[in-house]
């Protein structure tokens, strides 16, 4: 077991590192960006789009981060915004949804899933839940507040004060996901030396089941749902690959992950903004099981009427 610790610990701090050398660009530029003209530009680009979801115009930052990077940069760039709890929740339920594309999608391709139904899918998710969160919750409209990191622009004269500014909020940044992701990988090391990920697998059959899919995609449902599309690609396309699972259960394991993957991970990197995560996690659940049902209800019709008209 010490061995165990000392392999996630070390994994632990790699990671947090990988993670860093996203982390603090991203938010020590964004920082930046404020004080220039540059960042307002933007802003008054895209308000008008971002205006019906509920999001004013620079949230546009942390969704383009988030989406062509990771879900880390996507948070990097949250801290730097003046956001309500309405706001950084709203943008916390399109990232989850929608994060991390460029890799994640190529996971997608090497287990079988077209890439245009993956990304379409998760824009989709992330597009639909915003406009929604927007017009049913009339609460959160207080200032969010991003744990020991201020989300307010303070005024400075010259740009070393706003440089050095920058350089804090990223390293308090970049501190706070190290608590999250360290004793994480340490977690991950314990199922993986254990054989626990196995078991988990078994517990996930019954779920399987009930969403149409045959057991042998439990193995790729547990990987995606622990680790991640992207941490888990290499269990789940190994699974894909030893245990057979077809095309259609492939999809349907995807389009399940697509909106609920990494639920632990994901879903604890969003605690330092300061929202409600038990909420987050209930409704990319719900998503995922609802829109997993029903496209697998739709495949079976389909596949039926067609076999009836080849008859």
């Amino acid at each position: 077991m010490v061995e165990t610790v000392k392999k996630g610990l070390a994994v632990g701090v790699k990671t947090t590192g990988a993670l860093g050398k996203i982390i603090f660009p991203v938010t020590l530029i964004v920082s930046i960006l404020q004080y220039t003209p540059i960042l307002p530009w933007i802003i008054r680009v895209v308000s008008p789009l971002m205006k019906w979801i509920g999001l004013p115009g620079e949230a546009a930052i942390p969704l383009v981060l988030g989406n062509f990077l990771n879900l880390y940069a996507g948070i990097g760039a949250i801290l730097t915004l003046h956001l309500t709890v309405k706001e950084v929740l709203i943008l916390a339920v399109m990232l989850s949804f929608s994060h991390n594309l460029l890799v994640e999608v190529t996971v997608a391709g090497r287990v079988g899933v077209h890439v245009a139904l993956a990304i379409g899918v998760r824009v989709m998710l992330a597009i639909v839940s915003a406009l929604l969160i927007h017009l049913i919750w009339q609460g959160g409209d207080e200032v969010a507040q991003y744990g020991m990191i201020s989300s307010s622009s303070a005024e400075f004269s010259g740009w070393g004060p706003v440089v050095w500014a920058g350089v804090k909020k990223a390293l308090f940044g970049i501190m706070q996901l190290a608590m999250i992701v360290i004793p994480l990988m340490v977690g991950i090391q314990i199922l993986k030396d254990l054989k626990w990920l196995d078991v988990f697998s078994r517990w996930m059959s019954p779920l399987t089941k009930m969403l149409g899919m045959k057991e042998n995609t439990s193995m790729t449902l547990a990987a995606g749902l622990l680790f991640g599309l992207a941490y888990g690609a290499g269990v789940m396309i190994q699974a894909v690959q030893e245990d057979g699972v077809s095309k259609k259960d492939v999809t349907l394991a995807f389009l399940f992950l697509s909106a609920c993957h990494a639920v632990v991970e994901d879903t604890l990197l969003f605690v330092p903004l300061g929202i409600p995560v038990w909420p987050l996690l209930l409704i990319r659940l719900t998503t995922a099981v609802l829109l997993t049902m029903m496209v697998g209800f739709v495949w079976n019709v389909y596949r039926k009427t067609g076999r009836r008209e080849a008859a």
